[in-house]
């Protein structure tokens, strides 16, 4: 055979469709697994419960979670009321699954800052090494040396209070972790037989980077972020709870948490059942990033 139908046969659809498959075989022989298990399959299906109320909270509920009604206010749970009514009258079933959206999108924005910013600093010292990796490390230990909730009440404080500045201020928080776990992924995967090989084929440091390092240095980092979005979930909630996040009436995990706790003693559900739900959201995203890890080793 010659070279030119070799480099036609290497670029045809049919090999890249091949590989398709095989990454799909891949994923489902991992994936199927664990949908067996009991534990997983409720996790996941609470997180896309979660997901579903934060794009489209509608589908969840037909009440209105601003409509105030006096004669319901602070009724106990029923087959109307899952969750009961707070001290407005208003349902709060609806009001934590609307809450969703804000709770899930301050989540993502935290994790998001938090992946760009880690990975960046990461990626750069690990790969750099030498004076570049010190000084970037020595940043990264200053932050972590200050405890996070400390360095997101100072960061919400300076640049204002709502959704947005909450979220900033936990992604900020959270950056030292994934640049860290970043950096170990990318020395070891560095020093690999086939990151040499590659180097030895002629690959520029650029191509090695982007095709043999960080994809296979992906998966502890996304692991983390898995975790770390149930921890964003919980810093921003508990900013929210102390009055940092949105403004009422509008409905987040935190401030619904908030806003009960005048009526644990009357009406203990009013809190108690945002914070479970919150609660039981975080846990199944910790299950869910533990087990792939454990499939992983």
């Amino acid at each position: 055979m010659t070279l030119l139908e070799q480099n036609l046969i290497s670029t045809s659809p049919r090999p890249t469709l091949w590989r398709r498959r095989t990454r799909l075989q891949r994923t489902a022989a991992v994936v199927l697994p664990l949908l067996r298990r009991p534990g997983f399959t409720l996790a996941v299906l609470l997180v896309l419960f979660s997901l579903v109320a934060a794009v489209a909270p509608h589908v969840l509920t037909s009440f209105d979670p601003y409509a105030t009604s006096p004669v319901d206010k602070l009724r106990a749970p029923n087959l109307t009321h899952w969750f009961g009514t707070d001290e407005l009258g208003r349902d709060l079933f609806t009001r934590v699954v609307y809450g969703a959206s804000l709770s899930v999108l301050a989540a993502s924005l935290a994790v998001g800052i938090a992946l760009l910013g880690g990975l960046g600093l990461g990626i750069l010292s690990g790969f750099a090494g030498g004076r570049i990796d010190s000084v970037i490390m020595r940043f990264v230990d200053v932050l972590l040396a200050l405890p996070g909730v400390l360095l997101a009440l100072a960061i919400v404080t300076a640049i204002g209070f709502g959704t947005v500045p909450v979220a900033i201020a936990v992604g900020v928080g959270i950056i030292p972790g994934f640049a860290r776990t970043t950096r170990a992924e990318v020395l070891r995967v560095k020093t690999l037989p086939y990151v040499e090989a590659a180097r030895l084929g002629g690959a520029s440091w650029g191509r090695t980077l982007l095709l043999h390092i960080l994809p296979n240095a992906w998966g502890p980092v996304a692991v983390l972020a898995t975790l770390d979005f149930g921890a964003a979930i919980l810093a921003t909630a508990g900013l929210s709870f102390l009055g940092f996040g949105a403004v009422p009436p509008a409905a987040e995990w935190g401030t619904l948490i908030a806003n009960g706790r005048h009526f644990l003693i009357t009406a203990p559900w009013v809190s108690l059942l945002p914070g479970l739900f919150l609660v039981a959201v975080v846990f199944s995203l910790n299950h869910i990033a533990r087990t792939f890890e454990e499939t992983q080793r």
